[in-house]
Order: structure tokens, then C-alpha cells, then sequence
């Protein structure tokens, strides 16, 4: 045990972790030269062309130091985006220390300090990196001078690198052998295995990461999950190499897969414990709870023939994706879709790009939006995500709405800026840190609907790019909240529907409304568009009808002949319009929802 470490490595977005574990595999001489790629942990097109990395992978790392002692280094690579926290949460869990990496440009941001946090929760050894020294605008002095006085580590003992160009891997190395410690090793005791991911291999099932804690499993083991008294035989055990490396068992302080035939994912919690079925641990590992979808869309096909293909590519999907929840749902403007529940708003992005590349899918979604609970009058306590089973405005006793505080990291100029935006949002609360001279930490309490829109990008253009921004979820909150309906040609078009606060409620409305008359085409009838609470009008655009020229014969005589070709082509249009249909395209959905000021 003594020549083995865990580890993980936690920074802010872009701060160069995929790149620093490229540049550890390399040096391990787990892949020769000819087969590199950048981002070789990410598996997913997606991850590489965002550069960001949506699933964790772990990966067995052999590393010899200038003695000649060989060590087993586990490294278990973690997404950096606040949507996939509770799997971070889980990935450090089964650490006992952590490289904490920091851009010698941008120094510590709004989750370098929340991933600080949480792995001082576990109580792990920290270890600063500072990367990217290779960089012309790089302050190296002003960088340590933050993670002294932000961070409260000891400066004189943070390890130099650039991850890109190969300087100072070895000392990266030398620091998790010499400041992370072994894991303890438990062999007596009931096996306990801390589950912190699950994927889905086509031909095997579902293939299970976790760390051992105490005991040990092999092939042929009954294994016993303890969440949900599911019952297994172990078929596989190993460790991950770049691809996966068989094993004869995996005992306490190992991290590695276990192959038991579980069909899906979704039979799989993050989190759980894994104890032998003969043998089983008295209480599961701390920690555990079911992720929760935070935010909810539904999804529609472009063409209702395309329903079945729909719902066969989201049962594969589910398969991969755990925390990815959907059920049937139907509108009368779309037809039949899903309703479908989220962690975040990158994970809805991730998932439709997905739908639409690996399934070859044509979707529309709905907006995006939160739960909101309401107390009727008759002590009954709804839950609603979706503004079709909004209750009767005459039954609410109050209405309440998620909340979360907001950690935002800035240059001390754009202060008036962000506090405007925030205020804008209905932010409340508002504490000021300041970390070091010329910058500020400014915490809000916000309710998170207001983030579902373009919240993150307006942050990034008044701040010139260098905000950074996290959240956590706090509770839910009282606030006046109101059911806005689109009415086209009279008539209620329920996938426009939104549940908003009242005060905001007009803005959305005219945003609405002057969207869908950019994006509908003229009808032989004029076409009223209105934003409307309950019975009452509150926003209108019209669309100008085709005109015929009726008049154009009349080329003399009495203006009476002309009026009387007006009256009848305007008894012709009301018949029409009667009767006629607006027929809405599909981008008008689209485009109600893009980003604005309002």
C-alpha cells in the first residue's frame, strides 16, 4: 500500500487539467507518441471540441522516481462544471489528495475556491500547481500571493509547470508520492466499495468505477448494492490503463472496475456502496443521495412521424446517462414528446447536441425551467415543472421558487457592472469579499430562473470575458409568480407557455411577442400576437396581412365603387380569418427563448 496514491486534480474551467493529465500519461508511458491526441481521457466529440470534459475517468498511472521505487498511481480525472458537482463530490471521496491546479494568467476564479472547499470537506492533502508559466502574460509572484491569502496555503511549497510544453512534470509527480498519502489498508473488514461513476459498454453492460475502501472482490463474488438491495455476480475485475486491464481481485485502496452484468446505467447510483451479499457491511459508505434534476425542457421531433425513433434514441441515451431523467408528454401545438429533467443548463445543452450527433435526431425544445412549489388553500403542497399543470390562479395561497447563491470573481472595475446584472436578476443579499488588492468576490442570493437564460454570457461580455462565475442551491423562497400565455390568433399556444415572476412578466412578453413576428410569415389575414396573464392583455404585435389591390380596375367614377370592393374583400378576411390557421415554423420556438436583455 505504501507505493500506492489517489488522487484527483481540481481546478476552475480552462485551467488546464485534461492537459496536465495528458502530459502525466505521456510521461508514464502509457501511450507511445504516434497514438497521442489531445484530451486523450475524453472519449466523447463533444468533450473535445469544447474542451471540456462532461464524464470522469479514472486511470492507473506506473511511475518509477529518480531512486528506482516504483509506485501505482491512481488518477481519477473529474468534470470541472458546476452541473456534474455531486460527481466531483464523489470523485475526491475516493481520494486522499488532490492537485489543485491554478492559470498563472488568471489566477484563482469562483471554483478554484468552491473545489478548495470541497475537498477540505473530505479532508484531503492539498497540493498547489500553478500552470501555463510558459505564457507571456503569466504573473507567477502575483498567482502565489493569491493562493496565499484566497486559498490560505502555503505559497513557498506550490509546484511550478506548463502542462502544454512538458516543464515541471516530474515535480507534479514527486509531489503526489511525497505529500499525498497511501491508503490505508482494511482487508479484514466487510468489503466496501465507493461507486463514483458508471458507463455503458454495448456488449458487457455496465461496467462500475469505484475505489475500495475495506475488503476485497473477485470474479465469482455475489456483490450486494446497497442502496437498492440489488444483487450481482462479478464476472470482471481490473484496473484502467488506457483501455481496460483484467485483474484477479481488487482489495482495499485500489481503484478499479467491476463487470457484474447490471443492464443499465440507471440500476446504478453514484454514490452507493458496494458490499459482498455474504458478507455485507453493517451501514454504506457517507455521502450518498440521488442526483436531482434542477431544470426541466420538453423535447419534441421536428416531425411527428419521427416520435418512435425519438423515444428508442432517448431509452439508449438513459443508458449512459444516470442522471438523466424523462417521461411522455404532449402538447397541442407540437404533438406527442418528453418531459425531461436536468442537472443544469450544460447538461440540457450536452444532451440535445447528443440526441442530435449520436442519434441522428431533429428536435425542438421547449424553454427551460425550474420546479416551483405552491401552497393551495386547501394545505395541499404542488410541485410543478411545467407551466401546462399550472394550478387556478384563485387557489394559490402563495407560490415559491427555487433559490441559489451566486459566488462571482471579478476584476474590482467591472463592479457596477456585474451588480447591475445581478440586481437586474432579482439578486438579494449581497456580500463583498475582497481576496487581494484589484479584485472582489460578490455573493448573491438569486433565484435560479433567472440564470436559465443567457445569465453566464451577459456576466462574460460586462466583464470582458475575466468574471467567473459558480452556485450552489439554497432553498426555495416566497415570490409573487405568475402563469404568461402566448395567444396567436387568439388561441393559447401551450409550448410558449412560462411560469415567471409577475414583475418580469411584461419584459417577457414583448420579448415574446416581437420574436414570434419576426419569425412567423404573413397570412392573407392580419395576425394579432399577445402576452396575456390569466383573461388579462398585457403585450401585442400584429403581422400585417398580404394585400390584394381590389381598387386597381377602378380607374375613374364615384368613390362609392371603390368602397364597395373594400367592404366585400373585408367580409372575405374576416370569413377567412375564422376559419384560417397560423401556421407557426419551427425556429419561432426557437427564437422566443435566445438570449436578449430582457
Amino acid at each position: 500500500m505504501s507505493n500506492k496514491r489517489n488522487f484527483s486534480i481540481i481546478a476552475h474551467i480552462d485551467h488546464g487539467k485534461s492537459t496536465l493529465a495528458d502530459r502525466m500519461i505521456q510521461s508514464a508511458g502509457l501511450v507511445e507518441d504516434r497514438q497521442f491526441r489531445d484530451q486523450i481521457l475524453d472519449n466523447m466529440d463533444i468533450e473535445r471540441e469544447r474542451g471540456i470534459t462532461i464524464k470522469s475517468q479514472a486511470i492507473t498511472l506506473p511511475y518509477t522516481n529518480s531512486k528506482g521505487e516504483h509506485f501505482e498511481l491512481n488518477l481519477i480525472d473529474t468534470p470541472g462544471h458546476v452541473d456534474f458537482s455531486y460527481e466531483v463530490s464523489r470523485a475526491l471521496a475516493s481520494c486522499e489528495g488532490v492537485l489543485l491546479l491554478v492559470d498563472a494568467s488568471q489566477g484563482v476564479e469562483a471554483q478554484t475556491l468552491a473545489n478548495l472547499y470541497a475537498a477540505m470537506e473530505h479532508d484531503l492533502a492539498v497540493v498547489p500547481v500553478i500552470n501555463k508559466i510558459d505564457l507571456p502574460s503569466a504573473d507567477i509572484e502575483s498567482v502565489k500571493e493569491q493562493i496565499e491569502i484566497d486559498l490560505g496555503l502555503d505559497s513557498d511549497n506550490v509546484i511550478l509547470c506548463s502542462a502544454k510544453e512538458g516543464i515541471g512534470i516530474d515535480d507534479v509527480f514527486n509531489a503526489v508520492i511525497e505529500r499525498i498519502p497511501p491508503p490505508e489498508e482494511d482487508l479484514d473488514s466487510p468489503l466496501k466499495a465507493l461507486i463514483f461513476d458508471a458507463n455503458y459498454d454495448s456488449f458487457r453492460g455496465t461496467f462500475v468505477s469505484c475505489r475500495v475502501f475495506t475488503g476485497s472482490v473477485k470474479p465469482g463474488d455475489i456483490i450486494r448494492l446497497m442502496s437498492n438491495k440489488a444483487r450481482y455476480k462479478v464476472e470482471e475485475v481490473g484496473v484502467f490503463r488506457l483501455k481496460r486491464e483484467p485483474a484477479k481481485s481488487l482489495s482495499a485502496g485500489q481503484v478499479g472496475y467491476i463487470i457484474a452484468g447490471i443492464k443499465t446505467v440507471s440500476d446504478v447510483n453514484i454514490g452507493d456502496t458496494i458490499t459482498l451479499d455474504s458478507e455485507p457491511a453493517p451501514e454504506p459508505l457517507a455521502g450518498f443521495r440521488q442526483a436531482k434534476p434542477v431544470v426541466f425542457s420538453s423535447i419534441y421531433p421536428v416531425s411527428s412521424e419521427d416520435y418512435e425513433d425519438l423515444a428508442d434514441a432517448l431509452q439508449k441515451y438513459k443508458l449512459n446517462d444516470a442522471a438523466f431523467v424523462y417521461q411522455k408528454d404532449s402538447s397541442a401545438a407540437l404533438g406527442l414528446g418528453f418531459r425531461c429533467g436536468f442537472l443544469g443548463l450544460l447538461h440540457l445543452e450536452i444532451v440535445q447536441e447528443r440526441l442530435e450527433r449520436e442519434y441522428d435526431q431533429s428536435i425542438i425544445m421547449t424553454v427551460p425551467s425550474v420546479e416551483y412549489h405552491f401552497v393551495l388553500t386547501n394545505g395541499e403542497t404542488l410541485s410543478v415543472d411545467n407551466p401546462l399543470y399550472y394550478p387556478e390562479p384563485a387557489t394559490i395561497e402563495k407560490s415559491l421558487e427555487p433559490y441559489i447563491k451566486t459566488s462571482i470573481l471579478i476584476p474590482e472595475r467591472y463592479m457596477g457592472a456585474v451588480m447591475e446584472l445581478c440586481l437586474e436578476r432579482r439578486g438579494e443579499n449581497s456580500r463583498f469579499n475582497y481576496p487581494t488588492p484589484g479584485r472582489i468576490e460578490i455573493l448573491f442570493d438569486m433565484p435560479l430562473a433567472e440564470i436559465l437564460y443567457d445569465f453566464y454570457d451577459r456576466l462574460k461580455t460586462v466583464t470582458q470575458g475575466y468574471g467567473s462565475f459558480d452556485y450552489e442551491i439554497l432553498d426555495y423562497r416566497e415570490n409573487e409568480l405568475v402563469k404568461l400565455d402566448i395567444l396567436v390568433n387568439g388561441e393559447k399556444v401551450d409550448a410558449l407557455s412560462q411560469i415567471v415572476h409577475k414583475d418580469r412578466a411584461r419584459l417577457r412578453a414583448i420579448h415574446a411577442c416581437e420574436r414570434l413576428k419576426e419569425e412567423i410569415p404573413r397570412h392573407m389575414f392580419k395576425i394579432p400576437i399577445q402576452g396575456a396573464i390569466g383573461g388579462t392583455i398585457i403585450a401585442r404585435e400584429t403581422i400585417s396581412p398580404f394585400r390584394k389591390d381590389v381598387t386597381a380596375k377602378c380607374y375613374g367614377g364615384d368613390i362609392t365603387r371603390k368602397r364597395k370592393l373594400l367592404e366585400k374583400q373585408k367580409k372575405g378576411k374576416r370569413r377567412m380569418k375564422m376559419v384560417g390557421s397560423v401556421s407557426i415554423p419551427q425556429s419561432a420556438f426557437v427564437a422566443v427563448f435566445k438570449s436578449d436583455n430582457n
